[in-house]
């Protein structure tokens, strides 16, 4: 027990001088595990602009229609091709990637979906919809097969509005999320994708939410299931919903060996989008195709056939076409409307290329204090940011901050394989029992 004592001491003493102390907390981003953030910092954007790397010279790089387009290896987030992947188009349908992943990391599956009018009524002309009416009652899970089967647009609004209370706080913690990861051209206004001049990302962050999606486990089952047989509401009876991805139907020409999940997309504005994940001898690439006029399919196999081909050759280093594309114009031709800007510092949540921020009634930017919003507590670390993940109070105590900012009370957390439990108060328990059963050692780790 002393020399495990003396392990958590001396990463403990690791966090605390890899950041600067507070008198209120440390700004440190590790705790006792590393978990919840290891896969962004992980992302590294190679800027090379021709195919490099070990055997790799002669691998041809793909002819892709698509204006938007990139290639990564989910391991590291390196780009193995890209085609202005930086630039910022409409998302269409593959928003829901997002949508469910944030769904999970604050729902459980049998918790109960109850569809208000506003939900089920607030869709554009034409849009997807499973025909749900004010009233309807379905499971999370229920509605994450609806989700990213059906790609049902008032189920996008219902979940939405279970986990925030409405579709602008749920589009709030969407942002979050996307900064969290490190998008830093990505704005989202809704859970679903439908059109809004405010509502785009780019090919290469839109890979990055991927790859943090297919990381879930249950998001990989449900977003690979090619049928689900859907429960009856008021207003339909029970059906079977059928999976939009044509790559993963065997049977299909379009059919891709090893998928481990995707989302379609359309929209008039949008055009055909795309994500893919595949993975073939213990790699794993994510593919994106935004902008696409119907060649999103072809352009998606040429991408992961040209990864695999790149990594196998040893040749991770990356290639980007393109790469230092800063154009925020419009969606694909010349004849749409130019994106806006990045949202003015405005009172409330307010977000930039390093994080989430608050500007208060005064005017004045929160730093080193606590904020309470209803039941979500949030901490605001010494330079003015949002904190995720572990952070250490002046007294001592760990606190666990989710990839939304949401403080974590009474409730366990997982890291490294351990278990830790947050308080009623939020902080990490210590020496006792939880539940009569649970025991916690000094450090805070279940004892199993």
């Amino acid at each position: 027990m002393r020399q495990k004592k003396r392990r958590f001491v001396s990463a403990l003493m690791a966090f605390a001088i890899a950041f600067q102390m507070t008198a209120y907390a440390t700004v440190s981003m590790s705790g006792p595990g590393t978990q919840e953030t290891a896969a962004a910092n992980n992302t590294t954007v190679s800027t090379n602009s021709t195919t490099t790397g070990t055997g790799t010279s002669k691998i041809a790089e793909p002819t892709i229609q698509s204006e938007g387009a990139v290639v990564i290896d989910a391991a590291t987030g390196t780009v193995l091709y890209g085609k202005n992947q930086n630039t910022r188009y409409y998302p269409a349908s593959i928003t829901k990637l997002m949508t469910a992943l944030l769904v999970l990391e604050n729902c459980q599956l049998g918790d109960t979906v109850t569809f208000s009018r506003t939900a089920t009524e607030n869709l554009e002309s034409g849009a997807v919809s499973l025909k749900l009416t004010e009233g309807d009652k379905l499971t999370v899970e229920q509605c994450l097969y609806g989700l990213l089967l059906k790609s049902a647009n008032e189920v996008a609004n219902g979940l939405a509005e279970k986990v925030s209370g409405s579709v602008s706080g749920f589009a709030g913690l969407m942002n979050q999320k996307a900064a969290a990861l490190g998008c830093t051209g990505t704005h989202f206004v809704n859970p679903n994708g439908l059109n809004d001049s405010n509502h785009y990302t780019t090919p290469y962050d839109m890979a990055l939410i991927a790859r943090a999606a297919f990381q879930n486990d249950t998001l990989r089952k449900i977003d690979t299931t090619l049928s689900y047989k859907f429960p009856a509401t008021k207003n339909a009876g029970e059906r079977t919903i059928t999976m939009g991805h044509k790559m993963m139907y065997s049977t299909d020409s379009r059919y891709y060996p090893g998928i481990i999940g995707g989302k379609t997309g359309y929209t008039s504005k949008a055009g055909n989008t795309l994500v893919t994940g595949a993975e073939k001898n213990g790699v794993r690439l994510i593919a994106v195709v935004m902008k696409s006029k119907s060649t999103h399919y072809a352009d998606t196999k040429a991408l992961l056939d040209y990864g695999f081909a790149k990594m196998a050759a040893g040749g991770n280093s990356g290639s980007q076409n393109n790469s230092q594309s800063t154009n925020i114009q419009g969606p694909g031709s010349s004849s749409d409307t130019a994106m806006p800007a990045a949202p003015a510092q405005k009172k409330g949540w307010n977000q930039d290329n390093t994080g989430w921020y608050y500007i208060k009634d005064d005017n004045t930017k929160a730093s080193g204090e606590w904020l309470q919003f209803s039941d979500a507590t949030y901490w605001i670390d010494s330079n003015g940011y949002m904190a995720t993940g572990w952070r250490k109070y002046n007294n001592g105590a760990w606190y666990y901050f989710k990839s939304s900012g949401v403080m974590a009370k009474n409730t366990w957390i997982e890291d490294n394989s351990k278990w830790f439990y947050l308080g009623g108060e939020g902080y990490m328990l210590k020496d006792t029992i939880i539940d009569g059963r649970y025991r916690l050692n000094a450090e805070g780790v279940w004892i199993q």
